[in-house]
């Protein structure tokens, strides 16, 4: 294996992948939240989600959570000048840090010593020789082997509130005033 093998190996296009549909579910979520509560303090009941996953009634839902201010006219959270908050995703990082090394040592020695001694005497009437060669070998093989790899990921994603749709504002007063149209018609 190369230092090179594991940087590709590196598994950076999938967290990118995921961090990006991780960020695109968050947001839908976020802005389904940012409805309900604009349903809300529009003076509706939140929906109720059937179980049995079929569809909500499509009646025209009533307003019961409205406030009233003593003048005997309940009025809407909307109506009073609250807005819900919106967020967005504005800043994503990903860092990924890598240090991979890998260090490969062999040593090989062979050391040999030869000894070659001869030895000729006389003594009196007697002579004598010898002849002595001595052969030493030493050899050691070392090889060592290291890799090491470390790694490190940071992903950190900034949520900011944004102002609500202009024209999500302006449907739900439109069809607030509708609502209060049809109770003034029946109360006249």
């Amino acid at each position: 294996m190369t230092v090179g093998t594991d940087l590709l190996n590196a598994p950076f296009p999938e967290m990118i992948k995921t961090l990006g549909v991780g960020i695109a579910e968050a947001q839908y979520e976020l802005d389904l939240v940012s409805m309900k509560i604009a349903r809300m303090m529009a003076g509706f009941q939140p929906e109720e989600e059937p179980e049995d996953g079929s569809l909500a009634p499509t009646s025209p839902p009533e307003r019961t959570l409205l406030v009233e201010l003593g003048d005997g006219k309940q009025y809407s959270l909307l109506e009073l000048g609250f807005t819900p908050s919106f967020y967005q995703f504005v800043d994503t990082l990903i860092e990924l840090k890598m240090s991979i090394s890998m260090s490969r040592e062999t040593n090989i020695s062979r050391s040999s010593t030869v000894v070659n001694a001869n030895l000729k005497g006389k003594v009196g009437f007697f002579s004598a020789s010898a002849s002595m060669r001595v052969s030493s070998v030493s050899a050691s093989f070392a090889s060592k082997y290291q890799y090491s790899a470390e790694g490190s990921s940071l992903m950190r994603t900034k949520i900011v509130p944004v102002p609500q749709p202009a024209i999500l504002e302006e449907r739900i007063r439109a069809m607030i005033a509708a609502q209060q149209t049809e109770v003034d018609a029946g109360n006249g």
